[in-house]
């Protein structure tokens, strides 16, 4: 199950559930649009996968379900 990261491990934007520019590869990394677009060219800058967008986890599901609220930053020197 997707752990649904709050922020763009780049630039630190939030990304909640839902959030229409908030991309990720097969690991879960997670990054904005704008991110991803400016500094990867579209890949995983750690894993060089293609980034896509997240899928939305329904509100229902939510409740059971949560998404993560621990914030994943990393070192990237596109994102100094």
């Amino acid at each position: 199950m997707l752990a649904l990261r709050p922020n763009c491990e780049c630039c630190d934007k939030d990304l909640p559930n839902g959030a229409p520019d908030a991309l990720i590869c097969t690991y879960e990394c997670t990054f904005c649009a704008a991110c991803a677009a400016r500094h990867f060219n579209g890949r995983c800058p750690n894993c060089t996968g293609d980034l896509v967008k997240r899928p939305t986890r329904p509100a229902a599901a939510l409740a059971k379900h949560p998404a993560s609220t621990e914030r994943v930053r990393k070192q990237h020197k596109a994102c100094a």
